[in-house]
């Protein structure tokens, strides 16, 4: 409970800061971040974790690929239904449309990041109940790649025509359902385990997809030299974050 609190609240805070103060460098650094958190945490941890769980490995792997395929499709949704307020990189927004459809698309963002937030919830406990240690990384990739979409989302509410306080206020309320998910989560999969490998296969396919489809493509814009090297730090420092948990979780 206390991780998926804290991946909501404070993933919203640090976004209401960033957006508010507008210290954008920061961003783009943590988008860099977020893809070696997401990547290591997928590929190095819950996937080996669910396919060492002894559940059917053809199974996993069709789930896997259901996963990313549906992200896809889940994306192309959300897209063609506010293309009307975001450029490609999520972080832009047109003028000069009209203000009830930014209202309407206010509205939609906080029903859909809700909606997320709940799912990351199931997926904090789902990971606790696998192991601890993979419970507090899934906890901050979740964080890691909030914080950059959060900020997207706030500059569509203030956008929408939201007030700093309502937008924060609202915010907050939607990363509460992360909670909700955690409590929901934990009771129904405490009951089945063998469910636990296929939520960890479909929470993995779901950073795998965040980490290669959206933000990769937004620092291969970033193509000079300059930029390029604290890109590849920053996502060697993702990976071995990762790596110091998981080496501490085997070592217990």
């Amino acid at each position: 409970m206390l991780t998926t609190a804290i991946s909501g609240v404070f993933s919203i805070s640090a976004a209401a800061l960033f957006s508010f103060s507008l210290l954008s460098k920061l961003v783009d650094r943590m988008v860099s971040l977020s893809v070696g958190i997401l990547l290591a945490t997928s590929l190095l941890h819950a996937l080996p974790e669910a396919f060492e769980s002894g559940a059917d490995t053809h199974a996993l792997f069709a789930l896997l690929l259901a996963g990313l395929l549906g992200f896809f499709l889940l994306e192309k949704f959300a897209i063609l239904r506010h293309s009307h307020h975001h450029e490609d990189d999520g972080h832009g927004h047109e003028h000069g449309h009209d203000a009830k459809e930014a209202g309407a698309a206010g509205w939609m963002i906080l029903v859909g990041d809700s909606l997320h937030n709940f799912t990351d919830g199931i997926l904090i406990a789902a990971a606790f109940l696998a192991d601890p240690h993979l419970g507090i990384l899934t906890g901050l990739a979740i964080i890691a790649h909030e914080i950059p979409q959060e900020i997207g989302d706030f500059i569509v509410l203030l956008n929408a025509g939201f007030s700093r306080k309502r937008a924060y206020a609202y915010n907050i309320i939607s990363g509460l359902t992360a909670v909700v998910g955690g409590i929901v989560g934990y009771l129904m999969l405490d009951q089945s385990q063998e469910w636990i490998p296929y939520v960890l296969v479909f929470a993995s396919s779901g950073f795998i997809y965040i980490a290669v489809s959206d933000l990769m493509p937004q620092m291969q814009r970033r193509a000079s030299m300059r930029e390029t090297i604290p890109q590849i730090v920053l996502i060697a420092l993702g990976v071995a974050i990762v790596l110091f948990l998981t080496g501490h979780a085997h070592a217990h």
